[in-house]
C-alpha cells in the first residue's frame, strides 16, 4: 500500500499490508548503503529498479517472489501483479511475468498452495479502466473500491477462476501455510471486517465484528492464528467520521493499531498501542513474534520495520532508512526477509523491492 499530515507523501497503503499507487516519499536521495544498526539484515540485494513496487510475498517453495506494481516502462498504469524468481536479475530492464490481466486496478497478490497458481483481487469487472482515485485534501483517505472481486490465475496470467461475486470491496486475500484457509477483508457486513473462506472460496465465515478498519491480515506459520492491522475509532466523533467515510468508499489510515487472534475470531488480544500508523505485519518464522511498519516515532516519517512479541513486549527496532520501509516478508524457510523501500531511490519517488538474509 501518501502522506500521513497534509504536507507529507508516502505510498498509499490499502490491502494486505498496503496498496502502492503513485507517488512515494522522495527524502532519502543519497546512496543507500547497509548501516551497521541494521543488524538483523545482511546481503541485502534490490530487487526492481523503478516504479512503484510493494507487497512481494513468497512461493511455499522459497523460490518465487508475486509483488505489485504501478510503472509505466511496464504498462502498468495502476498497480498489476508480477511475478519473478528470487534470483531473476531485472536491472537490465527484464519486465518480469505479469500475473493480471492489464485491466482494472489489482491488490494482495499471494502464491495458492503448490506455487501453481496465484490469488489476487481486481477492479476489472466493474471498469476495465483505472478507477478513479480520491482527491487529496486536508485528510489522507484510501479508497475502498466497491469492484474488487477476488481471483485465481495460473502462472502465465491466465484466469482460472473467481471466488467472490457480490457488488462491494472484497480484497486482501491471503493464505494460510497450511494450504486449507483464505483471510481477506470485506465490507459485506456494512463494516470492514476479516473474514476466511476454504482454499476453493466456500465456506465463508466472518472473523473480526468490532467497529474500524480491520486488514492486511497474514496466518502464523503453524495456520492457527492471524495476525492484522485494525483503526478502531472510540469517540463518538471518531465512530462518525469513520461511517461517513465508509459510506463514501473511504477510510482514514492515519491511526492503527495490531492485532492477534485465532483464526475463528477467539482470544482477540491487541498488541501494540504505540500510536500513528502500525501496519503490515508479519509473523517471525517462531510464531512468537511480528514484524511490522509503523511511524509512531514521528507520526509521520520515517517507517521503519519494527518487531514485537505478541504479548506487546520486547519491541525492537530493524531498519533505520530516513524515508520508508514495509512490506516485510520472511520465507517459508525462514532464512530470508523480502521488503519495500525507498532507500537509494536516486531522489526519485520510486519504491523499490529488497531481499535480504535474516540475521537472528
Amino acid at each position: 500500500m501518501k502522506k500521513l499530515i497534509a504536507l507529507l507523501v508516502l505510498p498509499a497503503l490499502i490491502s494486505c499490508g498496503g496498496e502502492k499507487e503513485g507517488d512515494s516519499y522522495s527524502g532519502a536521495s543519497e546512496k543507500w548503503e547497509e548501516t551497521p544498526t541494521e543488524t538483523h539484515l545482511a546481503n541485502i540485494r534490490q530487487l526492481t529498479f523503478g516504479g512503484d513496487n510493494a507487497e512481494a510475498y513468497w512461493s511455499f517453495d522459497n523460490k518465487s517472489l508475486v509483488f505489485q506494481t504501478k510503472y509505466d516502462k511496464w504498462g502498468a498504469e495502476c498497480d498489476q501483479i508480477y511475478t519473478m524468481s528470487i534470483d531473476q536479475d531485472l536491472s537490465d530492464g527484464t519486465i518480469p511475468q505479469r500475473i493480471s490481466n492489464g485491466l482494472g486496478r489489482t491488490t494482495c497478490s499471494y502464491f495458492m498452495p503448490g506455487d501453481s497458481t496465484i490469488i489476487y483481487a481486481s477492479t476489472y469487472l466493474g471498469d476495465s479502466a483505472c478507477p478513479v482515485e480520491p482527491p487529496r485534501g486536508d485528510k489522507y483517505v484510501w479508497p475502498i473500491y466497491n469492484t474488487f472481486d477476488i481471483f485465481v490465475a495460473d502462472l502465465k496470467g491466465n484466469q482460472l477462476k473467481q471466488l467472490t461475486f457480490r457488488e462491494g470491496y472484497d480484497a486482501e486475500a491471503t493464505v494460510s501455510p497450511k494450504g486449507d484457509l483464505i483471510v481477506f477483508t470485506s465490507d459485506r457486513s456494512g463494516d470492514l471486517e476479516l473474514y476466511t473462506m476454504k482454499i476453493d472460496g466456500s465456506d465463508i465465515k466472518q472473523v473480526t465484528t468490532e467497529l474500524g478498519y480491520d486488514g492486511g491480515a497474514f496466518f502464523s506459520p503453524d495456520g492457527t492464528k492471524l495476525i492484522f492491522r485494525a483503526s478502531r475509532p472510540r469517540t463518538e466523533l471518531e465512530k462518525k467520521e469513520y461511517k461517513d467515510l465508509l459510506a463514501k468508499g473511504l477510510v482514514q489510515p492515519t491511526a492503527m493499531e495490531l492485532f492477534v487472534c485465532n483464526v475463528d475470531g477467539t482470544d482477540m488480544k491487541q498488541i501494540t498501542n504505540l500510536g500513528g500508523a502500525n501496519w503490515a505485519p508479519f509473523f517471525h518464522p517462531s510464531g512468537e513474534k511480528v514484524i511490522f511498519s509503523s511511524n509512531h516515532k514521528t507520526a509521520s516519517f520515517p517507517f521503519n520495520l519494527f518487531m514485537i512479541n505478541l504479548d506487546g513486549s520486547g519491541l525492537e527496532q530493524i531498519t533505520y532508512d530516513k524515508a520508508f520501509d514495509s512490506f516485510p516478508m520472511f520465507s517459508p524457510d525462514g532464512k530470508r526477509i523480502v521488503f519495500s523501500s525507498n532507500r537509494d531511490n536516486g531522489g526519485t519517488r520510486e519504491t523499490n523491492m529488497f531481499v535480504a538474509d535474516w540475521v537472528e
